[in-house]
């Protein structure tokens, strides 16, 4: 009882605004009774988007992924091909452009661009490819990429990472995804993603871009044999980040898909580790604005549940992933889903742009969505039934 009385403590001392030490978040992570924990990430939620803390957002956006050659060969991911081998791929830039055209028809506003550490594409590739998709759809946002890429295609190129930055952010991106964080500290990310920078060159490019003017989200990979303590101890290396910088969005965590890769599924996170994690990173991560729920691999049900747990953002109806569904992560919807899943969370749905601005406000459903169209993995190498919708006049990408 008085492990108990002392957790609520802490709970009520964040709740209150003060800051959280990662020691005690580990014991709330572990200990603390999971409805208490909601119920403080929400109140901490609720004091932070006062006055429009009834809504909760989405966004409209595709992952293009421009080609599954990677030299990486991270154990969790069931995307890749090395290579030379002839299950790689790359799409051309007339098939990238046109999938933005159909992403724009669609009412998307923004293109995650992300595939593999291709041995053979420096910062010339991005540039190309940043400022084709700039110059026919100036009203798409670039969020893409992260910290792995950068030191691969700074690599490549011969140049430093600060030269790469800046030469891909003058071509177009906006913001990096926060891609290839999997798990900063040592051992698990050894253990997953032998060949990736380390946890901590990792967040030296983030800071760097920050410092640049490039903005980024940070994420999380649960469930890949990591302790509860090295959970903790990624969202500690990404607030002492966020402290410096204040360049972190977003935290996005998402779990382990366990479908044909290396790891076969030998250790997976549960849905309440999902939601204590949800909550955690309200609490703890107090320096960064959002936290978002991933339906696409915990479910929708799940991820309905995370806006009670101190998430903001219900994420995206993605029009196209492959990475995390070719692993398994099979979870589809569609933007009256999605609205519907907000609203039955009882919070009012809102479309939102990268920066989190507020698009359209669904505050009456009566004027929801009918679009039938605006459906996840519409196009999806990966998910059965996932191509593209013939009946859409796509814009001519010439």
């Amino acid at each position: 009882m008085p492990a108990k009385v002392g957790l609520q403590s802490v709970l009520d001392h964040a709740v209150a605004g003060e800051r959280v030490t990662p020691e005690e978040a580990l014991e709330l992570y572990r200990n603390a009774p999971l409805h208490a924990l909601g119920q403080a990430a929400d109140a901490i939620r609720r004091r932070r988007y006062a006055g429009i803390e009834h809504i909760a957002t989405y966004i409209i956006e595709r992952n293009i992924n421009y080609t599954n050659v990677c030299v990486t060969a991270c154990k969790f991911c069931a995307f890749y091909a090395p290579p030379k081998s002839d299950k790689g791929w790359t799409r051309d830039l007339d098939d990238i452009l046109r999938r933005c055209a159909e992403t724009v028809q669609l009412g998307g506003t923004q293109i995650m661009f992300q595939g593999g550490h291709h041995p053979d594409f420096g910062v010339e590739y991005y540039e190309k490819h940043f400022a084709a998709i700039k110059k026919q759809f100036p009203q798409l946002v670039i969020h893409s990429l992260g910290a792995s890429e950068v030191e691969h295609m700074a690599k490549v190129s011969g140049v430093s990472v600060e030269e790469a930055i800046r030469r891909i952010h003058a071509a177009g991106l906006d913001s990096f995804a926060g891609a290839g964080a999997e798990l900063l500290p040592e051992r698990p990310r050894k253990a997953i993603a032998p060949l990736k920078e380390s946890g901590e060159r990792w967040l030296e490019i983030m800071e760097m871009a920050h410092r640049l003017g490039v903005e980024s989200t940070s994420t999380m990979l649960m469930g890949t044999g990591e302790t509860n303590a090295e959970r903790i101890e990624h969202l500690r290396m990404i607030r002492d980040v966020q402290d410096r910088t204040g360049g972190f969005r977003a935290f996005i965590p998402y779990t382990y898909q366990p479908e044909n890769n290396h790891l076969r599924g030998q250790t997976q996170a549960t849905i309440f580790e999902y939601l204590r994690m949800i909550a955690i990173a309200r609490i703890f991560l107090d320096n960064v604005a959002h936290i978002q729920g991933s339906w696409l691999t915990v479910g929708k049900e799940a991820g309905q549940l995370s806006l009670h747990y101190g998430a903001d953002d219900l994420g995206s109806v993605m029009l196209e992933e492959n990475v995390v569904s070719s692993a398994g992560a099979k979870h589809r919807s569609n933007l009256m889903e999605l609205i519907h899943l907000i609203r039955t969370a009882e919070r009012v749905p809102a479309q939102r742009t990268t920066t989190y601005e507020h698009l359209v406000v669904h505050d009456d459903p009566a004027n929801d969505p009918v679009d039938k169209h605006v459906v996840s993995h519409l196009s999806s190498t990966a998910i059965e039934g996932g191509t593209a919708h013939p009946e859409l006049k796509l814009i001519d990408a010439e």
